[in-house]
C-alpha cells in the first residue's frame, strides 16, 4: 500500500518591516473610513441645504487653496524622491529631500492656518451654521493629520541626519512615505468637495 505524504509549505515568516507596513496600512484604512464618514455628513448636509454656502457666510479662498494644493502635491513628489534616495543609500540626498518635504508641508499648514484666521475674521464660525461646522471639521481634521505626518517626518529627518538609514535599512522612511502619501492623496478630494462644490 502506497502512502502519499502531503507536504504543506509553511507561510513565509513576516519580517518586522512587513508587520510595520501592514499595521500602518490597517491604520490608514481606518482613517479612510473616518474621512468617508465626514464626507458623507458633508454631502447629506449640503444636499439638504437650500443655499450652500448660506447667505452672509464668507466664500472660501479657492485660488489660494488651489496653489496650496499644488504645494502639498509637490511634497508627495519630494517625499517619494527621499524614499528613492534612502533605498539607494544616498544619505545626503535623503536629508535634502526630507528637508524639502518638511518645508512644503509646513508651507501648506501655514497657508491653511492663515486662511482660517481670515475666514474667522470675516464671520465664518464653526457654530454659526452647518456650513461652518463641516468646513472646520473636515479641513481641521485633515490639517491635524498633516501635522501628525509632519511629526513623523521630523523624526525620520532627525534619524536621517544622524545616518540611521544606510542602504537596505529604509523602513522608517518607507512608513513615513506611506502615511504622507495618504494625507496628500486625501487633500485634492477634500478640496474639490469642500471648496469647489
Amino acid at each position: 500500500m502506497n502512502a502519499s505524504v502531503t507536504v504543506q509549505a509553511s507561510p513565509a515568516a513576516w519580517t518586522p518591516a512587513d508587520r510595520n507596513i501592514f499595521g500602518l496600512l490597517v491604520f490608514v484604512a481606518t482613517e479612510i473610513m473616518f474621512f468617508a464618514g465626514l464626507i458623507s455628513t458633508f454631502v447629506v448636509l449640503r444636499a439638504g441645504s437650500a443655499a450652500w454656502p448660506p447667505m452672509g457666510q464668507p466664500r472660501l479662498p479657492i485660488g489660494l487653496t488651489a496653489a496650496n494644493t499644488i504645494v502639498l502635491l509637490l511634497s508627495a513628489v519630494t517625499m517619494y524622491l527621499a524614499l528613492d534616495a534612502a533605498r539607494g543609500g544616498q544619505q545626503r540626498s535623503l536629508v535634502r529631500r526630507l528637508t524639502l518635504t518638511a518645508g512644503l508641508g509646513a508651507t501648506f499648514l501655514v497657508v491653511q492656518g492663515s486662511e482660517w484666521v481670515r475666514l474667522i475674521e470675516h464671520g465664518l464660525s464653526a457654530t454659526a451654521s452647518p456650513y461652518g461646522s463641516t468646513f472646520f471639521t473636515i479641513v481641521g481634521m485633515h490639517g491635524l493629520h498633516v501635522a501628525g505626518a509632519m511629526g513623523a517626518l521630523g523624526l525620520v529627518l532627525t534619524r536621517a541626519i544622524s545616518g540611521r538609514y544606510p542602504a537596505g535599512h529604509h523602513g522608517g522612511v518607507e512608513l513615513c512615505w506611506i502615511y504622507w502619501a495618504f494625507v496628500v492623496a486625501l487633500w485634492p478630494i477634500l478640496y474639490v468637495l469642500v471648496y469647489l462644490t
